[in-house]
């Protein structure tokens, strides 16, 4: 049931097909389709997560896709770095680096994406023309509410006080679209849903001919090397969401000796990799592939824990929820029900998880200078792309870390404080004291 109901999350990719591919409704919708019967080969190749997209990374090909035109030339950009990003995947799997590639990457590095990404996607809501704009006030209390029910320490040591609250904490960014179906209106910003019944039409004879290789023609070859730096970052933000599922999973293992859980991120590289190669031939989609889809993956553990009278498999768990959403994308009445509201779910969406972004992006830096590396590759992804914020972050790390100190750099920090404090008081010869 949880799944049916948070289909209306995974049908938040439809605005941004339309808004960046210029992509019809009936498109997008078929596009969703395709990536939600995907997500099924982690369960039936082993894989006991409920995958997702790589959300915090949507803002840097936003960006990136942003060089080219819309058409053609934008369509082919992003099936070139779709296939990219699996192939990647795929190789470190295989050569069994999954598990180790993030940590060659630099804190300081690690930081400025993740904060860069955090920065655009803030941007992307609040730019001159952008979703803000056309329903601030839907947006406004939205995100307010979502950022109460999701990280609100008020909110947290209620969760368990009664059903209603334990409910709502269970379903993730569902109450944000539920609640713009009813403010949206009200205010004006938007019509009321007007629902429809029956299945939803697909559109797979116009996705192949007009937004796929079968009707475009195989990217060209430099837009392979082009997409190269967007795509690392990508990755080593995908990166987060391995190390996630496999601390849940780790978890949940420890209260249920009765099921020993296999969770491989070599192999969960492999799976996430093929996924992304598949939907960049058959249906190339912004939001990407991604390793998990942590809201939900959280909820299924929990009840995973119960016992199995509760849950008798992880893997049936997971499963049973992806059966919920793709027979809600089916569904016409669930899918006009939610079409008014996509946009302001996606801002909400993108602020919230800028919020997110910024809060693990400076927990990946280590010292004072980590953090300073970062917040200059941080400004430059947001602003030039992936490829100018790369180079930076490899100058700054090499120039800057060169002949480090042994010094612990908080001490470091101390002493230019009370050097600046010492400055600050000495009498200044041109006020003549």
């Amino acid at each position: 049931m949880q799944g049916l109901l948070l289909c209306a999350v995974c049908l938040g990719m439809i605005p941004i097909l339309q808004e960046y591919l210029g992509m019809p409704f009936e498109v997008a919708v078929t596009i969703v389709v395709l990536n939600g019967l995907f997500y099924f080969l982690h369960i039936l190749l082993g894989d006991p997560i409920i995958p997702g997209w790589i959300t915090p990374a949507i803002p840097i090909v936003i960006l990136y896709l942003s060089q080219f035109d819309i058409g053609v030339e934008r369509v082919h950009a992003l099936i070139a770095f779709q296939i990219s990003l699996g192939v990647l995947s795929i190789l470190l799997g295989v050569a069994g680096l999954g598990e180790r590639v993030a940590s060659i990457i630099p804190n300081a590095m690690k930081s400025g994406i993740i904060i860069g990404a955090g920065i655009a996607a803030v941007n992307s809501v609040l730019v001159e023309g952008g979703r803000f704009e056309q329903a601030p006030i839907s947006i406004i209390v939205c995100t307010g509410v979502g950022f109460y029910l999701l990280f609100s320490s008020h909110f947290k040591s209620q969760r368990k006080a009664n059903k209603l609250t334990k409910i709502l904490a269970d379903l993730g960014s569902l109450p944000i679209i539920l609640l713009a179906i009813i403010v949206g209106p009200l205010v004006g910003e938007i019509p009321w849903p007007q629902i429809e019944w029956g299945f939803t039409t697909l559109a797979f004879g116009e996705l192949f001919q007009n937004w796929t290789i079968f009707g475009l023609g195989w990217p060209p070859l430099e837009m392979f090397v082009m997409g190269l730096p967007a795509v690392i970052s990508t990755y080593i933000i995908l990166f987060g969401d391995v190390v996630q599922a496999k601390c849940l999973l780790e978890d949940a293992s420890k209260k249920r000796p009765d099921e020993k859980i296999d969770y491989n991120a070599n192999r969960s590289n492999m799976i996430f990799g093929m996924r992304n190669v598949l939907m960049g031939v058959f249906g190339p989609t912004i939001t990407l592939c991604g390793p998990l889809a942590a809201a939900m993956q959280v909820v299924v553990c929990e009840r995973f824990k119960l016992g199995p009278k509760t849950m008798n498999s992880i893997n049936s768990g997971a499963i049973s929820y992806r059966y919920g959403t793709t027979l809600g994308y089916f569904l016409l009445p669930i899918v006009t029900l939610v079409k008014p509201v996509l946009g302001i779910a996606l801002a909400a969406t993108l602020l919230i998880q800028g919020f997110v972004s910024f809060r693990v992006g400076v927990t990946k830096s280590k010292t004072v200078n980590d953090l300073g590396i970062a917040g200059v590759m941080a400004a430059i992804i947001a602003t030039k792309g992936a490829a100018w914020g790369l180079g930076a972050g490899i100058i700054l790390c090499l120039f800057v870390n060169l002949g480090k100190s042994h010094r612990h750099e908080s001490e470091i920090a101390a002493e230019l404080e009370s050097t600046e404090l010492r400055d600050s008081a000495k009498p200044s010869v041109a006020s003549g004291r």
